[in-house]
C-alpha cells in the first residue's frame, strides 16, 4: 500500500479521528506526513540488511526494482565475467541431449550403449536415373559385378527403394532408443547408390558391431515368405568372409526367429527349405564385409499377399521391430 500521494479533496485526519488540525499547524503536519515513510523506510532497509540484533544479515533480500540499474545486468560469477552458460537445460528449461564430438545428438543411454549398427537400404531412389552410372563394373572378390540396380517393384509401382527406405528409418529410431549408434550408408541424401563394395566399406570403416541390409524380392506369384541371405565362406582377390561367416550366421538366425514372432510371418516357401536362411557367394556387400553382416528380403513384392503385407505402414513398423530384436540379442549375446 502506498502512503506517498496526498487526500484528493481534503487535509489528511488529524491524531483525533473526525476533527480537523487548525489551519495554523497545517504546513508542520504535512511535513511531519512526509516525514513519516521515508524514517520507516529507512529503518526496514537497516533491519534487512543487518538482521534482528545485528546478527549477520538474512540470504534472502527484496529484488531491486525494474528501475533499478542494477536490475538489468547479468549477475557476475566470482570470475567477475558474468553468468556462466548452463549446460543442464535449453532455453525452454528442457534437459538438453548431450552431443558427440562431430556435433550430432548422442543415442540416450540404454542396453546397446556403446554399439555400432550399419542399416543399409537397398538400392537408391535416384538409382532410375542413374542407369549408366550404376551398371559400372565393380569388384566383389570373387569376380565383378554392377555397382547396384534399382531394384524391384510391385505391379501397382511401389518401389524396393521406397520401402526399404521406410523400414531402415523405423528399425534406426527403435535401435537408438536402446542406446545404439545407428549409421546409414544412404539415405536418398546422394543421386545414386553406393555401390555394393562402397556399402561394405561403410560398415567395416564404421567396425560396425552388427550390419543388415534391407530389401525385398521380385520372385514370381506364389512365392511368398521372407528370408536372411547369409555370408559364405569365400577367400578370393579383397574378399576374405572366414571371420565373419560364424558370428554372421548367430545375427541371422536370431533375426528370423524374431522376425517370425513379431510379424507373424513364415519364411520363404520358395527357397532355404522353410529355414528362413539362405547363403551367397555373389554378392559384393557381403563378400568384402570384414564385420558380422546378413541381408533380408522382407517379402515378395510380385505376391498379391506378400504385398499387401509390405505396403501397410503398421506391418512394416512390426518388420522394424523383428529385425531391430534380432539385433539387440545378438549384440547382448
Amino acid at each position: 500500500m502506498s502512503y506517498d500521494g496526498q487526500y484528493p479533496h481534503e487535509d489528511p485526519p488529524g491524531p483525533e479521528f473526525g476533527q480537523r488540525p487548525r489551519r495554523g499547524r497545517g504546513n508542520a503536519l504535512i511535513v511531519a506526513a512526509a516525514l513519516v515513510p521515508t524514517c520507516l523506510a529507512g529503518w526496514l532497509v537497516w533491519q534487512a540488511m543487518s538482521g534482528p540484533d545485528g546478527d549477520d544479515p538474512p540470504k534472502v533480500l527484496p529484488l531491486p526494482s525494474a528501475s533499478s540499474p542494477s536490475a538489468a545486468a547479468p549477475a557476475k560469477t566470482p570470475t567477475g565475467r558474468g553468468p556462466e552458460p548452463s549446460t543442464s537445460s535449453s532455453p525452454s528449461g528442457s534437459p538438453q541431449q548431450s552431443r558427440s564430438p562431430d556435433g550430432d545428438p548422442k543415442p540416450p543411454a540404454g542396453p546397446l550403449s556403446g554399439r555400432t549398427v550399419v542399416v543399409d537400404p537397398g538400392h537408391n531412389p535416384g538409382n532410375f536415373r542413374h542407369t549408366r552410372e550404376i551398371n559400372r563394373q565393380v569388384n566383389i572378390g570373387t569376380n565383378s559385378k554392377e555397382c547396384d540396380t534399382t531394384g524391384t517393384a510391385s505391379n501397382a509401382g511401389y518401389t524396393e527403394a521406397e520401402f526399404t527406405l521406410d523400414v531402415s528409418r523405423r528399425l534406426k529410431s527403435i535401435l537408438e532408443k536402446q542406446g545404439a549408434t545407428v549409421q546409414f550408408t544412404q539415405n536418398a541424401d546422394r543421386p545414386y547408390g553406393p555401390c555394393v563394395d562402397e556399402r561394405a566399406r561403410i560398415g567395416n570403416a564404421a567396425k560396425a558391431d552388427a550390419v543388415i541390409s534391407v530389401h525385398a524380392d521380385g520372385s514370381a506369384a506364389g512365392h511368398r515368405g521372407f528370408h536372411v541371405i547369409l555370408p559364405a565362406r569365400v577367400n578370393s582377390g579383397a574378399a576374405d568372409t572366414s571371420s565373419i561367416v560364424g558370428p554372421s550366421r548367430d545375427l541371422g538366425t536370431r533375426i528370423v526367429g524374431n522376425f517370425v514372432r513379431v510379424t507373424g510371418d513364415a519364411p520363404a516357401n520358395y527357397l532355404g527349405e522353410r529355414t528362413g536362411l539362405v547363403v551367397r557367394s555373389d554378392l559384393g556387400g557381403l563378400n568384402l564385409s570384414t564385420v558380422p553382416k546378413v541381408f533380408i528380403e522382407c517379402g515378395n513384392m510380385r505376391d498379391a499377399q506378400d504385398i499387401a503385407l509390405l505396403t501397410d505402414p503398421s506391418w512394416r513398423q512390426k518388420a522394424a521391430q523383428g529385425m531391430a530384436d534380432g539385433i539387440s540379442s545378438f549384440l547382448k549375446g
